[in-house]
């Protein structure tokens, strides 16, 4: 598995994470469980839709 997530994409992705497992913690709909797959490809740095759509947003190395 290459990276294909890179910075501010993996920051967003965490923050967003986060933020929606909290919500569904409190008390939030059922849905809001979902942040766990932004989550966990912001932490892997691997995106199996960008796999799939051919995007990369992880910086060229040298």
């Amino acid at each position: 598995m290459t990276k294909n997530v890179g910075g501010i994409d993996k920051i967003l992705r965490i923050v967003v994470g986060i933020a929606l497992i909290v919500w569904a913690l409190a008390g939030g709909p059922v849905w809001a469980w979902i942040g766990l797959l932004p989550l966990a490809t912001g932490l892997m740095g691997w995106c199996p839709a960008y796999k799939l759509i051919g995007a990369n947003t992880c910086p060229l190395r040298k």
